[in-house]
C-alpha cells in the first residue's frame, strides 16, 4: 500500500519536505551537527562538495572528504526535530519517493552526532571528548514509537528507583549506541557513559532563572547514579532520539561531544571554540581510517 501524501510530504521538486533533499543528494556516512553554521565548519575540510541546501534550521551539505563521501546535516535542536531529520532521512534511502512505497532492500545509514555538552562527573574535565554508550531519554518522544525490542529495563528501572522518578512525566528509556561506531571513535583521547537527553534547556536540565523546578535535587540524583558501572556522563538535548529512532529503523549511530563545561566544578572551557574543532577533526579522520 502506497504512504498517503498527508504522511509522507514532498516538495514540488520531489524532495523531502523538512530537508530539502532528493535521494541522490545524501551519503550512507552522515554527521549530525545541531547548529547550521557548523556545517560549514565541518565541510571546510572537504576535498570537494557536490550539493548544498537549506530550509530552515535544516542545512546540509554533501561532498568527499579523502574519498569518503559524508553528508553534514543539521538538527537544530531538541528532540522534535531528531523526528523529523530522521524519519525524513529514512524516507529517502528506504521508500521509493515515486510509488510512495517502502522498499524491500533497505538500506543502513552510518550516523555520527558531533555535539557539545556538559559534564556531569568531576573527573571528566573540560576540553575532553565523550561518547555516549546509551541514550537516556528523558523527554518521552520516543513514547511515540513501539520501543520495547531497544529499551534496557534494567536500567531504566534502577534510575527510576534512584531518582525517585514522577510518575507524572514520560518513563524513562535506555538505548545503545552503535558498537561499531563506537569502536571506530574510540581512542585513549575518549571517555564513555551514558548520554542523558532532556527535552528542553532550562528546567529539564536543573537550571533555576524564575520558575521552580519539580525536583530540585534531580541533577544530584543523576550525577549520583551507577548501575553496573553504567554512569551518566553528560547532558543534552538530542543523543536518545538519534539512538532511538535509528535502532528502529535500522541505523546505526552515535554521539560523540565536546565537553565544553563541567557543571561538578563550575568550570568552563577557556577556549571553547578550539576544543569543537579538534573534536571535529578527530572524528572526521575516524571516519575515514
Amino acid at each position: 500500500m502506497s504512504i498517503k501524501p498527508s504522511e509522507l510530504i514532498l516538495n514540488p521538486d520531489g524532495s523531502v519536505y523538512h530537508l530539502n533533499l532528493r535521494p541522490e543528494n545524501v551519503a550512507l556516512t552522515i554527521i549530525f551537527v545541531g547548529d547550521q553554521d557548523r556545517v560549514d565548519k565541518i565541510s571546510k575540510f572537504f576535498d570537494t562538495i557536490e550539493f548544498s541546501t537549506q530550509k530552515r534550521e535544516f542545512k546540509t551539505t554533501t561532498g568527499l572528504y579523502k574519498g569518503k563521501r559524508i553528508s553534514i546535516i543539521s538538527t537544530g535542536i531538541g528532540p522534535d526535530n531528531i523526528d523529523i531529520v530522521l524519519n525524513e532521512l529514512d524516507a529517502l534511502v528506504n521508500i521509493n519517493l515515486e510509488t510512495r512505497k517502502p522498499k524491500t532492500k533497505l538500506t543502513s545509514l552510518n550516523i555520527v552526532r558531533i555535539g557539545t555538552s556538559g559534564s556531569l562527573q568531576a573527573d571528566i574535565p573540560v576540553d575532553s571528548f565523550v561518547i555516549g554508550s546509551h541514550g537516556l531519554d528523558l523527554n518521552g518522544m520516543l513514547h511515540s514509537y513501539q520501543i520495547e525490542t531497544i529499551t534496557n529495563s534494567a536500567i531504566e528501572d534502577a534510575f527510576v528507583n534512584h531518582t525517585n522518578w514522577s510518575a507524572k512525566k514520560s518513563y524513562p528509556i535506555v538505548i545503545e549506541n552503535s558498537k561499531e561506531l563506537e569502536n571506530k571513535l574510540t581512542s585513549n583521547k575518549t571517555f564513555k557513559g551514558i548520554t542523558a537527553t532532556a527535552g528542553g534547556f532550562y528546567g529539564p536540565q536543573g537550571r533555576v532563572l524564575r520558575l521552580t523546578l519539580q525536583d530540585n535535587d534531580l541533577n544530584h540524583k543523576i550525577d549520583t547514579f551507577n548501575f553496573n558501572n553504567h554512569r551518566i556522563t553528560n547532558l543534552e538535548m538530542e543523543t536518545s532520539a538519534i539512538y532511538g529512532l535509528s535502532k528502529l529503523l535500522g541505523h546505526n549511530a552515535c554521539s560523540i561531544n565536546a565537553i565544553i563545561a563541567n557543571r561538578a566544578n563550575g568550570t568552563f572551557s577557556e577556549n571553547p571554540g578550539k576544543i569543537v574543532a579538534d573534536l571535529i577533526t578527530y572524528t572526521l579522520e575516524k571516519l575515514v581510517e
